[in-house]
């Protein structure tokens, strides 16, 4: 009997676009896995080797890099964040494009100069790639840690400046905020469990389908 497999999916923004990419891979979820208002965690495919577990896009790199699953979809930027040495990405899916960015208040960015920064006092849920990105600018970085809202803290006195995910920039400009920086772009990437793709053939087989889905 072939080792289970746990694939691991983030909730969210990426979910809409993955579940098209899952299903040219061959894996079918049952009829929940695509309803958003579903409590359940776990959910069945049409193979009886694999199951999907829908979590937040952090978590799903955590539940990878330790081997509770063998293999995810997740951000390029969490993937930056946590920098898991455990962790192999080796397709890009194309889909979840998006960037992170410094943004701060309209007022400020009019009059500011970031070529000019020494001291950044941010908000932001990425604080290592957030640090990462200032210290080779040599500028230092004190981060906040947000899980969201991020947004509101420049007009609540909590931070000058915000590092965050970028789409549209409809949620910026509502807040009264303008990019002034671009940290990095981002994509979803399929990531494995390193011991596990070296060691369960199905997984290295998912990799191979999930590269011809995204070739076709």
């Amino acid at each position: 009997m072939p080792q289970p497999i746990i694939f691991a999916v983030p909730k969210g923004r990426i979910l809409e676009e993955a579940l098209p990419m899952l299903v040219r891979a061959g894996i079918q979820p049952e009829a929940a896995f695509g309803d958003e208002k579903s409590r359940a965690l776990k959910f069945s495919t049409n193979r009886s080797d694999l199951s999907l577990i829908r979590v937040r896009a952090f978590d799903v790199a955590t539940f990878v890099a330790h081997g509770a699953a063998q293999i995810g979809i997740v951000g390029s930027d969490v993937i930056d964040e946590f920098g898991y040495s455990e962790l192999y990405a080796p397709v890009d899916l194309n889909i979840g494009h998006c960037r992170i960015s410094v943004a701060e208040p309209a007022a400020l960015a009019a009059t500011d100069d970031p070529r000019a920064w020494s001291h950044v006092r941010v908000a932001t849920k990425y604080p290592n790639l957030t640090r990462k990105h200032f210290a080779s600018r040599s500028v230092q970085a004190e981060c906040v840690k947000l899980n969201g809202a991020m947004e509101i803290a420049p007009a609540l006195g909590l931070s000058s400046r915000i590092v965050d995910l970028v789409s549209s920039g409809k949620t910026l400009k509502e807040n009264g905020l303008v990019e002034v920086e671009v940290i990095a772009e981002v994509s979803a990437r399929l990531i494995v469990n390193r011991a596990a793709f070296k060691t369960n053939a199905a997984v290295g087989a998912l990799v191979d389908a999930f590269r011809a889905a995204v070739d076709a």
